[in-house]
């Protein structure tokens, strides 16, 4: 009997809902650091690259963690797994601005990371699952708004808030906020119907692992991944300096809309999935990093509008090559290996917000604005490299036709 979620049902509104809800408290909590990097280094006495691991411990923690969420999941249940991911990430929000040390905030910075790792990495399954495939597409659509608009409201409140109280208060009130949220997701979800539950084996996983790692397009595509995200969180997380500091001075609450920006990532994903239906892949997202590019150098411009100009090209170009890249690790690994492709990929992925983000640091506390966007833009001419590398079918797809 099809039982499947359909659109405009009771079910269908709870569900929408509530992954939006789970969207939001997920990427809400893990960015909502980001416009407090500078103020950490001034409070607290420390570098930039200091300060930023108040986002790069929590994205590290959630790229590893994605290896072995996925599995447990199959054994614990989807909405289960999804619920203890955002009842914890709260709760650990909560308590982390409730410690007297930068030191102790960032121990419950990295718990976050791994609770966090919960929810993305299920809450994709649990759509395909249990929607129609004939609409899935449009509720997949309101998951992936749910994530930009999670980002911005973290940002955004946190701003505002910090003016308004302080930094620990704006926290508290957000993992509040989260808590309820969490709670309403776990009470009104619907459960899984088509959900089995599966033990996997160790060597399942390992071979998985392998397979995943099997492919130089494959490869070259994670690394891709890579460097977008972490010039694009390093962007993102030391603007905030020139920006809040002479001859700007624009307060945290100015600064927390900085990142309305963000939005327009929902546009450019969309535009760019289009285009990757009709032309090379690897031409689509050399556009991607050419326009990353402009951006990057527009951020150098004395002119405020320039500046926040540049940073909009660079989420505009961010969320177009991260669609492009990370639909086509999909179409490279094949039915198979689909799952594991994926992993891997948010692994590199969380890993460049992380890597590329603390290394940054260290080039903006030494050379400043303009040495940090040199290093980006190296890395950025690495990404066209690695990128126009990738083959339109990986070693795996070919394995699977001949099997």
């Amino acid at each position: 009997m099809d039982d499947y979620i359909e659109i405009g049902s009771k079910k269908h509104v709870r569900a929408a809902v509530c992954m939006l809800l789970g969207s939001i408290v997920s990427f809400a909590i893990m960015y909502s650091p980001q416009p407090l990097i500078s103020l950490f280094s001034e409070k607290y006495g420390i570098s930039p690259s200091a300060a930023s691991a108040s986002i790069s411990l929590t994205t590290i923690a959630l790229a590893v963690s994605l290896l072995f969420v996925p599995a447990l999941s199959g054994f614990w249940g989807r909405k289960k797994m999804m619920s203890l991911s955002l009842l914890l990430t709260s709760l650990f929000a909560i308590v982390s601005v409730l410690v007297d040390s930068f030191e102790y905030f960032l121990v419950f910075r990295l718990l976050e990371g791994i609770s966090i790792a919960g929810f993305p990495s299920i809450a994709m399954a649990y759509l395909n699952e249990e929607f129609s495939p004939r609409t899935v597409g449009r509720v997949m659509g309101i998951y992936v708004g749910g994530t930009a608009i999670g980002g911005f409201f973290g940002r955004i409140v946190i701003g505002t808030l910090t003016d308004l109280f302080n930094w620990q208060t704006a926290m508290l009130i957000m993992g509040v906020i989260s808590l309820l949220f969490s709670l309403w997701f776990w009470r009104y979800l619907p459960a899984s119907t088509h959900f089995t539950s599966k033990k996997v084996s160790i060597a399942e996983w390992v071979s998985g692992i392998k397979a995943g790692l099997s492919s130089k397009s494959l490869l070259c595509m994670y690394a891709t991944g890579f460097l977008l995200m972490g010039v694009y969180i390093t962007v993102l997380d030391y603007i905030g300096y020139p920006l809040t500091r002479e001859p700007y001075n624009l307060s945290q609450t100015v600064f927390g809309f900085l990142f309305v920006v963000n939005l327009v990532g929902t546009w450019s994903s969309v535009w760019f999935g289009k285009m990757a239906d009709r032309y090379p892949r690897r031409h689509v997202v050399a556009l991607a990093l050419a326009i990353f590019v402009g951006g990057s150098l527009l951020t150098l411009s004395p002119v405020l509008a320039l500046k926040i100009a540049g940073v909009a090209m660079v989420a505009f170009a961010f969320f177009a090559g991260h669609s492009v890249a990370s639909s086509w690790v999909g179409i490279l690994a094949g039915r198979k290996y689909k799952a594991q492709a994926s992993s891997f990929y948010l692994l590199f992925y969380y890993s460049g917000s992380s890597l590329v983000g603390w290394s940054g640091g260290l080039f903006l506390g030494r050379f400043g604005w303009n040495g940090l966007i040199v290093y980006l833009l190296v890395l950025l001419g690495v990404g066209v490299l690695v990128s126009s590398r990738t083959g339109d079918r990986s070693g795996l797809m070919k394995n699977k036709v001949s099997a």
